[in-house]
Parts: structure tokens; C-alpha cells; sequence
């Protein structure tokens, strides 16, 4: 893999990635995704420039000496004040990535994400203002488009390569189907072969399995791993080791799945306090609670719980049963 930014190269080596999810790949999911994998490239939540701009010392921004390699996402369409914010970040981040491809409503209703597929030339302009004012990597992340009647995904890239971007992951639906359908991945190929820069294909890969038809099938130089990873930090690291090795590691029992929901909701409240980490858990228990008979009434008891000691009891309790 060939980047023209030797830094990239090294960057994206694993050949793996996590993909940015607001309001859950914070602090915490990263450092535990860093647990089992040493090398694949992080990448924060969301980050609005907006309101980077009014508050910076945020935790947002927070990061772990080990977190590296690990990219910085922002979002907004105004050129200045989102390069001034890369600038910024370049005290934390060894890559910052441009936001083009949320396709929720609140974001492209600001013109913000995907709705900045439908404006290339601010897009452009953005990538040229920011890269003018950083010196780490650049890269962008969107569709292949706003509706199936507007696939603009290659020329799109091709003009953010042109404006200065270093890197691209691209997510293989539109803003219109937003996370339903099936993520297109042969379609991701036309763009690989159509820039000259590395490109992550993103979008339904969710097993070692998933993630080496989605190569075959994007002729992509990596890929980008969102919801996989959630209930699964360890995916992205057995991702890795098939690529690099062949060796396949299966992915965790449910006992190992109940350890890590544990851990991670011990780290949230480390973070956020008990009574916010343990609301803010409660997003993750269908992804680490499942695959069993039973599985939806536990995952009822336990968001009634607000007492991490309760919530260890039953999860106990649910791993003497299974």
C-alpha cells in the first residue's frame, strides 16, 4: 500500500481502522479497542468545530499516551473555523479527519456531513484550508452519495485528492439509506481505482469474515469497523492478526463479552461518575448482552438498574446460568 504521504503509510500499516461513531467511540471504548489492538488507527467521536471553537478544554479531546495512532474527526463547513480547530488538535492527534458523511438530521440540516456531498466545491475548499494550516495528515470521510440518484462518490474523491487529502474512508450507502440496506462495497472499488490515495471501505463489517469479503470486494487498501466493534473491542485486533498472519481468532464467549461490558462500564464511571457512566452504558448492553434465550428480558432488568454493585450481581448471576 502506497500512500503519497509517507506518514499515512505508517498511520493505516494494519490495515485496519476504527470508524468515528458519535457519542460512542469516546475515551473509553478507544482505550479498551487499544487493549487488544496496539497498532490499528483510532478515531474520535465526532467533534463539532462549532463547539470546539467556544469550549476547549473538553474530554472529548481526551487520549491516552497509547492511543496512537489516533485521528481527530471534525465536523462543520466553515473553512476557517474548522482548520483553526485542526489546528488546534494537532497537540493530540497524529491525523485529522473531515467529517462528510453523517447523514443524521440535525447534522445535514446544518450543512454539515453528508450535506457537504451536495456542496464539493465548500468541501474542497475546506480540505484546502485546513491542510494550508496543519502539518499532520489529512483525510475525509463519506458516502457514496445523498440519494441514488446523486452517486458522485468518485468524482468527489478525486476532488478532495485534488484539494490536499491525504486519506479517504468511505461508507458504501448513501445519506438516504442512512444505516438500513446493505453497505455496496464493489462500488467502493470504482473509487479506489479512480484515486491515488489510500481508501478504507466502511460499512457492515462486523467479523473477520465481513472484513475480508468487504477487501476482496472494495479492493480497498483497509477497512473502517463501527458498530463490529461494539460489545467486541477485541474485533479489530482479530481483524488484524487474519490479515497479517492468517491465523484466526474466534470472536468472545459470552462469559468474555459479560468481563468486558464490566470493565467497560467500571471505566465510563471512572470517567463520567457512577450515576452518568451508568446511564451511559446502557447504550451498549444489546451488543454485549445477546445471542442466548433470555437475552432481551436481561438486557430489560439490567437498564433498570442504576447501582453498579446490582448491575455486577446480575451479570454474575448471568454468567453462572449460561
Amino acid at each position: 500500500m502506497q500512500a503519497r504521504n509517507p506518514i499515512v503509510s505508517q498511520l493505516i500499516a494494519s490495515r485496519v481502522s476504527l470508524a468515528p461513531m458519535a457519542g460512542i467511540t469516546d475515551f473509553v471504548l478507544r482505550s479498551l479497542v487499544r487493549e487488544y489492538s496496539k497498532t490499528c488507527l483510532l478515531t474520535t467521536e465526532m467533534i463539532s468545530s462549532e463547539a470546539l471553537t467556544q469550549v476547549k478544554d473538553t474530554d472529548i479531546v481526551a487520549r491516552n499516551e497509547n492511543h496512537s495512532p489516533i485521528s481527530y474527526q471534525l465536523s462543520g463547513h466553515k473553512p476557517k473555523m474548522i482548520a483553526d480547530c485542526a489546528e488546534y488538535l494537532q497537540k493530540y492527534a497524529d491525523m485529522v479527519d473531515i467529517n462528510m458523511g453523517c447523514p443524521v438530521n440535525k447534522v445535514v440540516k446544518g450543512t454539515d456531513g453528508c450535506a457537504l456531498m451536495r456542496n464539493p466545491e465548500l468541501a474542497a475548499e475546506i480540505v484546502r484550508t485546513v491542510k494550508s494550516q496543519i502539518t499532520i495528515p489529512l483525510s475525509v470521510k463519506f458516502r457514496l452519495g445523498y440519494t441514488f440518484d446523486e452517486l458522485n462518490f468518485v468524482e468527489y474523491g478525486q476532488k478532495m485528492q485534488e484539494a490536499g487529502a491525504d486519506f479517504i474512508t468511505i461508507h458504501g450507502r448513501t445519506r438516504s439509506q442512512m444505516y438500513g440496506g446493505k453497505a455496496d462495497w464493489k462500488r467502493i472499488a470504482e473509487l479506489k481505482r479512480n484515486v491515488d490515495i489510500p481508501v478504507f471501505a466502511n460499512g457492515d463489517v462486523v467479523s473477520i469474515e465481513t472484513a475480508v469479503q468487504c477487501l476482496e470486494e472494495s479492493e480497498a487498501d483497509g477497512v473502517a469497523i463501527g458498530r463490529g466493534a461494539l460489545g467486541d473491542p477485541s474485533l479489530l485486533y482479530r481483524v488484524e492478526r487474519y490479515i497479517n498472519t492468517g491465523e484466526y481468532l474466534p470472536p468472545p464467549t459470552l462469559e468474555e463479552k459479560i468481563e468486558t461490558l464490566k470493565n467497560h462500564l467500571l471505566k465510563e464511571i471512572e470517567l463520567r461518575g457512577e450515576k452518568v457512566g451508568v446511564k451511559f452504558v446502557r447504550k451498549f448492553y444489546p451488543y454485549y448482552v445477546n445471542g442466548f434465550q433470555g437475552a432481551s428480558r436481561m438486557r430489560g432488568e439490567l437498564v433498570l438498574l442504576d447501582n453498579v454493585e446490582e448491575i455486577f450481581s446480575r451479570l454474575n448471576t448471568l454468567a453462572v446460568q449460561k
